[in-house]
């Protein structure tokens, strides 16, 4: 007896979805982060522009100047944050990164990039920054008495500053790193010069350096000169020792910053290879050439470009203690006079493009080193 098939169920008609109401609410939120941001950037350029015409309270603005600062900083990216977490999952991990460096990189380019290429280009035109000169400017830079007598200058401030504040720094890390007592103080007491700006230690040297035609002498060396019967000696005005007496302020500046970074990488050199050097029948002498030196080689080139790059930016202690006179000019020391006291805008930036052409060298070298110890590492 056959069995009849019972005929096949309808198919039911799928249920209507219920309406996507949270993409609705996460596009409400988008828009509202967006007004959040737009927002604060509005208060922030109110605040911008009150500041500079108000005449209120110093207090005041400082107050006003840190709420809508910090304060609208951190709203702003708190909002752009919310957005990103808006966007699709794919698009989230790729896009924030640019939402916390976009800013960062956009002030990069307007105060840094720009400036840089209008630098550039100022320096092809006349005084006036208005009309195409060519190569004359630059001409200027290198014939010049006064500016090959910067760059002569500043090529031996490169030389000696550099050197005695990375040796000395490195001798006294050295000799604090062996003290059983008192290491933290004597590091401070060497260290103390860096807290003080270039213009406030030229001004303590000055009392150091000072001159007197007539009347008693106030500088100590003089001091110490009449003191013993001798005649008191105008030292800012010997060519060209008065650039020695210069160079002598950043150095006793520099020695400390260069002291503590070559005390700590003293400080990493594994004790196990001192003592095995010290077994094998070395002297101090070669432990300190042998062992500590090549060891520490990687901190040494990073303190010697910082001191380079900060010796080509020299330029308050020439211009306090010698307005650049008696022979004493520097390239950065050209650049400020003909930029904003002689009004030569052409000149000036061409000295600006060749000292930032003389740094680049010493970058690529800091850059190329730093990758050969990543590829070691």
């Amino acid at each position: 007896m056959s069995q009849t098939e019972a005929p096949p169920a309808p198919e039911r008609a799928p249920a209507p979805e219920p309406p996507d109401r949270s993409s609705g609410r996460r596009a409400v939120e988008g828009i509202v982060a967006l007004l959040v941001i737009i927002a604060v950037l509005g208060i922030v350029a109110w605040a911008f522009v009150w500041m500079r015409d108000t005449e209120a309270n110093r207090a005041l603005v400082a107050l006003v100047a840190v709420v809508t600062g910090v304060g609208g900083v951190i709203i702003a990216f708190l909002g752009a944050d919310r957005i990103v977490d808006l966007l699709p999952v794919g698009m989230r991990e790729s896009v924030r990164p640019w939402v916390f460096v976009g800013p960062a990189l956009l002030l990069l380019g307007i105060f840094l990039v720009y400036p840089a290429i209008n630098t550039v280009v100022t320096a092809f035109q006349g005084p006036t920054g208005e009309e195409f000169i060519g190569l004359e400017n630059f001409e200027f830079v290198f014939t010049d008495p006064s500016m090959l007598r910067s760059i002569r200058n500043t090529i031996a401030w490169i030389v000696v500053v550099t050197a005695l504040a990375v040796g000395v720094g490195l001798i006294f890390a050295v000799l604090a790193d062996r003290l059983d007592r008192g290491e933290a103080t004597a590091k401070s007491l060497i260290f103390l010069p860096m807290a003080i700006s270039f213009v406030g230690a030229s001004v303590v040297w000055g009392f150091i350096y000072d001159f007197q035609v007539f009347g008693e002498q106030r500088g100590l060396l003089n001091g110490i000169l009449t003191g013993l019967g001798m005649d008191p000696v105008s030292w800012l005005s010997i060519e060209p020792w008065n650039n020695l007496f210069l160079m002598v302020i950043m150095v006793w500046m520099q020695t400390g910053f260069a002291m503590v970074i070559l005390s700590a990488a003293i400080k990493s050199v594994p004790a196990d290879l001192l003592e095995a050097g010290r077994i094998d029948g070395a002297s101090e002498l070669q432990i300190f050439f042998r062992i500590i030196i090549p060891s520490i080689q990687s901190s040494i080139v990073v303190v010697t470009t910082t001191m380079i790059i900060n010796v080509l930016k020299v330029f308050d202690i020439v211009f306090v203690m010698t307005n650049g006179g008696s022979g004493t000019e520097v390239i950065a020391e050209r650049m400020i006079r003909w930029f904003f006291r002689n009004r030569d805008y052409g000149k000036g930036a061409a000295i600006a493009a060749v000292l930032f052409v003389a740094v680049i060298p010493v970058m690529v070298w800091n850059v190329r080193r730093f990758r050969e110890e990543e590829a070691i590492r």
